[in-house]
């Protein structure tokens, strides 16, 4: 592949900056959603075992 054709591909015919941009969104997107359902797990496995704690 040489480099023009991988400007091209990258320019995706003028609308590069549309894809590309699209694709970071989602991929931020699924970043953010995999974290914060992370850290809700975790914070729900910390309520549930304080709750079997005997007072």
């Amino acid at each position: 592949m040489s480099w023009n054709s991988l400007q091209d591909f990258l320019a995706m015919g003028g609308y590069g900056v549309y894809v590309w941009g699209s694709c970071g969104v989602t991929l931020a997107a699924l970043v953010l959603e995999t974290w914060l359902a992370r850290r809700r797990l975790r914070h729900a496995r910390r309520v549930i075992a304080d709750a079997r704690r005997p007072a």
